[in-house]
């Protein structure tokens, strides 16, 4: 199986030299890479994608390696490299397209890891200490909490911040199974959608011009509905449980509340240095001097040596802390936006002839995809999708996503920015995090649903409420 996988990069490779778009095919001169590709370049992205979904469940022990993970990302990116490199050396007439291509998404995945790696491991320093009384209402607040500061420290850094005081909290009751569920759909998901901060598709629309402070402005009326529904019914729910609960379960309960606390508090002023870095040293779309537009990526990679430094190791250690889900995120990644070049230039060129141009389209085909996908690249995806169908005079590139936040293109994005952070919470693999707290609550003891019973769950709760969300606000 794995011999199988690792070999369909090749046979991309051979596919992807002689074909042209359609252009090219009716005897018309090729005017960009664009019109060299056809859907046969797309073929490492998918594949690559496929690998991440399915790796996991047929070869976990084989693809939980850090370094094989990079061995699949590297292979599927090979084809890709091959391609831009054929037209940097031989300086053909798309060099310049090429050389663009590969240098931004390069530059992306740069900024990319090192605001992940920073929230990742600053988070990773702060303990959240002591044992509240496992009831409705403290269990609801920690839900509350935990959506709020996914905008400020990420939904990786929520879910790993709230999840284990959150299990503690409930350690003595019997009937919890609904608590990491709603904790996947809210904290590690949904809760994430106000910030370029909050979840990783997001931080790429910032990257491609989208302003920091335009999905908070924009979005949030739409973000409200999800989680107050969601906060509401995870109340009654729990509500329901919690009065099944045998009253020995209630009475030890009772008998083991610890006031909350925290260790590694100074990661809080680090975590706040992260979103300074974030504010106040991002370059100007399209600066290339190299000083100006790495000083961000450069001060969280210091705050973050910081942290490392000053956090001691028995706070870490409290955590279960390791640096493996972020070396996996750097090894999938890499591959993950070297093979999605050729994805974005063929949607942004093809855009409008894919038949989805309804913000309601959008934000169900985005959904269905970060269902299975990773959900930052199905965001570049189909904001290339969206470039495409408004034209070049209104986004003249898929680096200028931004463009599309004017009156022509705002509905779409918004269908796009909610579809990706929504419907990431439909799967086990739709999110980082959603695999982590599933992995945490395994360790503490909860019984978590299989792949497919999780998924049965979020038909029932989500796939509802993101039915009002398109009546709401995405049919007009």
């Amino acid at each position: 199986m794995l011999s199988k996988l690792l070999s369909l990069p090749m046979l991309a490779l051979l596919w992807s030299q002689p074909v042209l778009a359609s252009d090219a095919a009716h005897g018309h001169e090729a005017q960009s890479l664009a019109d060299q590709l056809s859907i046969w370049h797309v073929v490492p992205f998918a594949g690559l994608l496929l690998c991440i979904a399915v790796l996991p469940m047929v070869a976990h022990h084989w693809f939980e390696k850090n370094r094989n993970q990079l061995i699949v990302a590297v292979a599927w990116a090979v084809p890709i490299l091959g391609l831009l490199g054929y037209h940097i050396i031989t300086h053909s007439p798309f060099t310049h397209d090429a050389e663009h291509g590969l240098i931004h998404a390069l530059k992306e995945y740069v900024s990319f890891i090192a605001l992940l790696g920073s929230l990742f491991v600053i988070s990773g320093g702060i303990y959240m200490k002591g044992d509240l009384e496992g009831k409705p209402g403290v269990n609801t607040m920690f839900l509350l909490v935990g959506a709020i500061i996914a905008n400020v420290i990420g939904t990786t850094g929520a879910s790993m911040l709230l999840i284990r005081p959150m299990l503690r909290t409930n350690r003595q009751r019997e009937y919890v199974k609904h608590i990491p569920l709603f904790f996947i759909f809210l904290v590690s998901n949904i809760g994430g959608g106000l910030t370029p901060i909050g979840d990783p598709p997001l931080f790429l629309g910032y990257l491609r011009g989208v302003p920091f402070f335009w999905t908070l402005t924009h979005l949030w009326h739409i973000w409200l509905v999800p989680v107050v529904i969601l906060v509401v019914m995870f109340f009654v729910v729990d509500t329901y449980f919690y009065r099944k609960e045998n009253t020995a379960h209630i009475q030890d309960d009772r008998g083991h509340v610890e006031p909350i606390g925290f260790e590694g508090k100074i990661n809080f002023l680090l975590l706040g240095g992260v979103i300074a870095c974030v504010l106040l040293l991002s370059p100007e779309q399209g600066v290339d001097d190299f000083r100006q537009y790495y000083a961000r990526e450069i001060g969280m990679a210091v705050l973050t040596i910081i942290s490392v430094y000053v956090t001691s190791k028995a706070v870490r250690e409290k955590n279960s802390f390791t640096y493996g889900p972020i070396l996996e995120v750097a090894a999938l990644f890499l591959g993950i936006f070297i093979t999605m070049i050729p994805a974005t230039l063929l949607l942004q060129a093809n855009g409008a002839a894919m038949g989805v141009t309804k913000p309601w389209q959008y934000f169900w085909a985005t959904g269905a995809l970060s269902s299975f996908l990773d959900n930052a690249p199905t965001y570049v995806t189909f904001g290339a999708m969206a470039c495409g169908s408004v034209g070049a005079e209104v986004c003249p590139s898929a680096e200028q996503l931004g463009t599309l936040t004017g009156p022509e293109g705002m509905a779409m994005l918004a269908a796009i920015s909610c579809g990706a952070v929504f419907m990431g919470a439909n799967s086990y693999i739709g999110n980082g995090p959603n695999f982590m707290v599933r992995a945490i609550a395994e360790e503490n003891g909860y019984k978590m649903p299989s792949f497919f019973g999780y998924m049965g769950w979020a038909a029932i709760v989500l796939l509802p409420v993101f039915g009002l969300v398109t009546l709401l606000f995405f049919m007009g």
